[in-house]
């Protein structure tokens, strides 16, 4: 219409073409499944590598647990046992990127490169490191009947009869035999390595006086150590722990290069939307700051690791760098 309101001759073509206009911008107005929706909206899977029990599993759900809580959303944890903790590392590498699947893992990742002769992943570059949830040192330890009372004893020892000594490991290339070997290195110490096909086997081992030493799980050890069965030498780890303020570090101990920290973080698959990713490592350090599941972690054996992405990818490609030499080094072959 004009100002007199009488309708002009271009006022019916005119709304046509407003209609016209406004039906082909209405689809951009509107959602589209292209669009990525908010994350979290389902639940999501976290794959832990080892069997229900293990320290990995275990620090795991606490932290896991209370993401769940923060996120509003189910993180249902599934097992994937099998070939030292690969197949569920290769689960998670080859899953869609799409923040639902997740690997809760540990320093053993870091061996795995060097121990398989052909992995089904590559874990720097089909894996992307989140945040770690902390340290579970390993306590070298003794019998009270062999008679050493400091690292100092078991040195003099060893360079006393290069050889006579043995050590204990959960297995070839476990976290036990790898810390061993960084103290046999720092120390340029020769002893008999005795692999046994678990902690508990190893442990039985020691106490029943077959064994010199093994590094012990802290979690592990603190029974042990309190009973009195067990002598408390030094820990791997690069500074003291907590739970044992007395027990030097084996470098206190004068043993150079001698430090190995076992480990457990998160990880997922590489090309994760960086803003997923993101999120993640925001919601564990959110969890990992709250005193109440800093002090379930404490009550196993956990101690902080305050790394970001950046350092933790870091820290992971050193690692995998440094065990390689190591394993090339003690000339353990290969598993194919």
């Amino acid at each position: 219409m004009n100002d007199d309101g009488f309708r002009t001759p271009l006022a019916r073509p005119a709304r046509r073409l407003l209609a016209l206009a406004f039906c082909t911008l209405l689809p951009a107005a509107l959602p589209s499944p292209s669009i990525a929706q908010p994350w979290p909206e389902r639940p999501i899977t976290a794959v832990v590598p080892l069997a229900a029990g293990n320290a990995i599993d275990v620090v795991g759900r606490i932290v896991l647990d209370q993401m769940s809580r923060q996120l509003d959303r189910p993180i249902v944890v599934e097992n994937r046992v099998g070939a030292g903790g690969t197949i569920g590392a290769a689960t998670v590498a080859k899953a869609t990127p799409d923040g639902y699947t997740i690997l809760v893992h540990s320093s053993s990742i870091a061996i795995a490169p060097s121990l398989y002769s052909k992995l089904p992943y590559d874990t720097t570059g089909d894996l992307a490191a989140v945040i770690p949830f902390g340290i579970q040192p390993s306590v070298l330890v003794t019998t009270p009947k062999k008679g050493f009372k400091t690292v100092a004893d078991l040195v003099a020892a060893a360079k006393e009869k290069p050889g006579a000594l043995n050590y204990a490991s959960a297995g070839s290339g476990s976290t036990s035999h790898l810390a061993a070997l960084h103290m046999l290195a720092g120390a340029g110490l020769e002893m008999h390595h005795v692999p046994y096909r678990g902690p508990i086997d190893a442990i039985t081992g020691l106490l029943a006086g077959e064994i010199d030493i093994y590094f012990l799980p802290l979690s592990a050890a603190l029974p042990h150590l309190k009973e009195g069965t067990l002598t408390a030498l030094a820990v791997s780890t690069s500074r003291r722990v907590a739970a044992l303020p007395d027990v030097p570090t084996t470098l206190e101990a004068g043993l150079p290069d001698s430090a190995y920290e076992f480990w457990i973080g998160l990880f997922v698959p590489s090309k994760t939307p960086p803003g997923v990713i993101e999120r993640l490592y925001r919601e564990a350090q959110t969890a990992l700051r709250l005193p109440e599941i800093q002090e379930k972690l404490r009550t196993v054996g956990m101690e902080p690791m305050p790394l970001d992405r950046e350092q933790f990818g870091r820290r992971l490609r050193a690692e995998i760098d440094d065990v390689g030499k190591l394993v090339k080094a003690a000339g353990i072959p290969p598993v194919n």
